[in-house]
């Protein structure tokens, strides 16, 4: 049947029908007061999904690009910064560092394991003199499903006394709690296509007052993404460039939605789909790339199998439903769930019934018809 294509992958993911009707409204002036008054609502509720008392920017770019900006805005040339890199995006943050001629350090781990706070700390002990700048992570890595935490590492780069911490929440914010605040993060990115519930096209970016007085002394080039001109701008409730106007309006629906659900359902929801999906694909003989508990991403479940490419092709050709792969080195090893934003408990089921349609396809039924569903309700609903 055509248009019955469902999308669960990292993003872009499902947009709700309200989000998208308001965005087939005819756009409004971007420098009226009835922009302004919109602006305004949608951005104290971006606070309030940051737990921050300070003022998140709103950026016609991608998550990527939201990062970028958050980067060049509080550290300059030469700066010595901490890349922590666990998976894709982490590298990618050591490469943007890079390019701009920062003095990239790194701690890594391999793929589907978090990051060791241990080996922060003594890194950070190891600096007596502070000269180093920055920490850059990844809070839920988006290529393996890992969810670093950045609750300890915040606190001990907060003990070194100089350094920022920059986070990736491009797929942890309003999937898990940032609370930015009572964390200490002094840059805190994300964008539009994931828990937001909209297409690509916004990212966006909150400082701390650290941050702030970090972005005034950097001698990093930018013009677009100087935050300085985003933060003047909202002032007066509007932006210095060209906004997304068809992506604000819907970006308000989409967050009031998130007000009605409320910060703990939220993340419960989220909590809860993911504890439902890796119940189902252990129910049906697979195994989550990310073996311990305590650090699988609320957001995305990567499942390691050497058939993914297989299950993926036929979960789509059968069942209309889009899976993520793995990227690199993980090409061919792993499939990606992702389960963030407007998914709920029932296309979770729906997505595990698939997934053991799909299995014994390929041949396997060495489990008791119905397991990925009869495992996911045990935790989901017991």
């Amino acid at each position: 049947m055509e248009n019955k294509n469902f999308l669960m992958i990292p993003g872009p993911t499902p947009v709700p029908e309200n989000v998208l009707l308001a965005l087939a409204r005819h756009p409004i002036g971007h420098r009226t007061k009835e922009f302004s008054r919109l602006f305004r609502a949608v951005t104290d509720r971006l606070s309030w999904l940051h737990q921050t008392q300070g003022e998140v920017m709103t950026l016609a770019t991608s998550g990527t690009g939201a990062m970028e900006a958050a980067m060049i805005n509080l550290l300059s040339p030469g700066d010595r910064v901490l890349c922590l890199v666990n998976g894709k995006f982490g590298e990618r943050w050591a490469k943007v560092a890079a390019a701009y001629g920062m003095q990239v350090e790194v701690i890594d781990a391999p793929p589907g394991e978090p990051i060791d706070p241990a080996r922060v700390q003594a890194h950070l002990k190891a600096d007596p003199e502070r000269v180093l700048k920055a920490v850059v992570v990844t809070h839920s890595e988006t290529s393996t499903g890992v969810l670093n935490d950045l609750k300890t590492i915040a606190g001990l780069v907060k003990e070194h006394g100089e350094a920022l911490t920059i986070v990736d929440a491009v797929t942890s914010l309003g999937a898990v709690s940032v609370p930015m605040d009572d964390w200490g993060l002094d840059a805190v990115a994300s964008g539009s296509q994931k828990a937001y519930m909209l297409p690509p096209g916004l990212g966006f970016v909150a400082l701390s007052e650290r941050g702030w007085a970090a972005q005034k002394v950097s001698r990093s080039p930018k013009f677009y993404l100087d935050l300085a001109k985003y933060r003047k701008s909202l002032k007066e409730d509007t932006t210095p460039f060209t906004p997304a106007v068809g992506l604000v309006t819907a970006l308000y629906e989409s967050l009031e939605m998130l007000h009605r659900e409320g910060l703990s359902e939220l993340f419960a929801r989220h909590g809860r789909m993911r504890d439902g999906v890796r119940a189902g694909v252990r129910a049906l003989g697979l195994k989550p790339f990310v073996q311990d508990e305590r650090f699988a991403s609320a957001a995305i479940t990567s499942v390691a199998t050497t058939e993914a490419e297989s299950i993926r092709s036929l979960m789509n050709k059968h069942y209309d439903i889009a899976l993520a792969g793995g990227q690199d080195e993980l090409k061919g090893q792993i499939f990606r769930i992702g389960h963030l934003g407007f998914v709920s408990d029932r296309d979770i089921l729906t997505a595990l019934g698939a997934l053991e349609g799909t299995l014994r396809r390929l041949g396997h039924g060495d489990f008791t018809p119905g397991a990925g569903v009869g495992a996911a309700l045990a935790v989901m609903a017991p």
